[in-house]
Parts: structure tokens; C-alpha cells; sequence
């Protein structure tokens, strides 16, 4: 199946969410991924909202991508930033950037930057949206297009799950979707600054997340794997 049924598919599960879901929003990233479903959301899905983490830390190419898709769609996202005392508190007692001293530190880094803001963001939501793929990582190999999070109490969409990343490319390239210019010099993931940097030929698309961490535990804790929820597919 090409790119082209995979993006009909994909919106036909956006309506099903938008006509039975509501209120339902969009956990952008604002990823590859997350930008064909940027593009199908904001073009043809007014009822989905759209939002994002601004954790503080992250690259200025993802900043300018922010005004981008304003100027694009005229939608300009909900941004939730991680609660200030609770930053300040983290940073004086482990400093800037402990993340890299222990697998431990670097959860509740991402606890207090994404995880805490994105439970107030799907606060009083039926279900949520995001661009995760089962070809992004060995964590994700499970990605089921629907299932119940079980964490926020709601439902939790995949709509891009079976999506290759020639997939995206793919509709990237034909719709001239907006996409942070990192993707262009080796980043095919991106997050927080100081946790991203550039891939070597070869390596696997996640090997510049958290790159001194084994790969089995390269999650920020927002998703749950297959195996922690309750699959229940849902306009599949």
C-alpha cells in the first residue's frame, strides 16, 4: 500500500476520532510524523486540536518551525511549558543537565518537562493524537493504531502506526509540508536539545535520542508501550 491509500486511511480514522471523540487533540511534536498530521489536521479536521510541550529546552530550528505552521495553516498551537517552581527546584538540586549522569535523572527530567505538562494538556479530553510508527523504534514495534491509555483515562490514537518512513517522505514531498530543517542535517528525531544530536550512516533513526542510553529504554515516558495498554482498535 503507497503513501497515497495510507494518507486516505489515516484521515478516514482523523474523522472517526473528530465525529465520535470530540473533545479529542493532537500531541505535536512537530516531527516529520507529526507534521502530515499536522497538514491532514489543520486542512480537513477543524474540531481536532492541536497542541505542543515547549519543554524549555529546544532547538531554535523547531521554534522557527512553530511560526511556520502558523503561517501556513493559520493555526497557531496550544503550548503547555513545564510548571517553573518545579523546574527550579529540579535544576537546584541536580543542576542543568543531569540527564546525563543516569538513566533515573533523565526520567524525571522528562517527568517534569513533558510528562507533568502533557497531563494537564489532555485534562477533560475524550482521546488524543499522536505520530507514533512502529518502524521509529525497537520500542514501538507494537504501535497499535487505537488503544486506552490507561495513565490519562482516555483513548489514545495512533493514525500513522503502519506508516514507513518513506511513507512520510512521501507525502511530505508531494504536499510541501513544512518539516524542521534539523531533518536535513541528520536528525530524523528530535527533541530537546541537549538530548538529540545528528545520526552516522547506518545508524538506527533513534540512535541520536538519548544516545548514551540503551535503546530499550529510549522513551521520555509520554507513551506507554503495546504491552502497558489495552489495544482496542477503533476506525482501523
Amino acid at each position: 500500500m503507497g503513501w497515497e491509500h495510507k494518507a486516505e486511511a489515516a484521515a478516514a480514522r482523523l474523522a472517526t476520532i473528530e465525529r465520535d471523540y470530540t473533545p479529542a487533540v493532537f500531541a505535536n511534536s512537530l516531527g516529520v510524523e507529526d507534521m502530515v498530521l499536522t497538514d491532514l489536521i489543520a486542512s480537513r479536521f477543524p474540531r481536532i486540536g492541536i497542541f505542543t510541550l515547549d519543554t524549555g529546552r529546544l532547538p531554535e530550528e523547531t521554534y522557527r518551525l512553530m511560526d511556520r505552521v502558523a503561517d501556513r495553516y493559520g493555526v497557531r498551537m496550544a503550548v503547555y511549558f513545564p510548571d517553573t517552581a518545579t523546574v527550579q527546584d529540579f535544576t537546584r538540586q541536580h543542576g542543568l543537565n543531569p540527564f546525563y549522569e543516569s538513566h533515573a535523572l533523565r526520567r524525571q527530567c522528562c517527568q517534569v518537562r513533558k510528562v507533568e505538562p502533557l497531563a494537564r494538556a489532555l485534562s477533560a479530553k475524550k482521546a488524543w493524537i499522536t505520530g507514533l510508527r512502529r518502524g521509529q523504534a525497537v520500542t514501538r514495534t507494537d504501535v497499535p493504531f487505537s488503544q486506552i491509555d490507561p495513565d490519562h483515562g482516555l483513548h489514545k490514537f495512533n493514525p500513522l502506526a503502519d506508516w514507513t518512513e518513506d511513507d512520510v517522505w512521501g507525502y511530505i514531498r508531494h504536499f510541501d509540508v513544512p518539516y524542521n530543517e534539523l531533518h536535513d542535517r541528520g536528525y530524523p528525531s528530535i527533541g530537546c536539545a541537549p538530548c538529540t544530536r545528528a545520526i552516522a550512516p547506518g545508524e538506527d533513526v533513534r540512535a541520536g535520542r538519548w544516545w548514551w542510553e540503551d535503546a530499550q529504554a529510549k522513551e521520555c515516558g509520554c507513551h506507554k508501550s503495546a504491552e502497558d495498554a489495552k489495544v482496542e482498535e477503533v476506525g482501523t
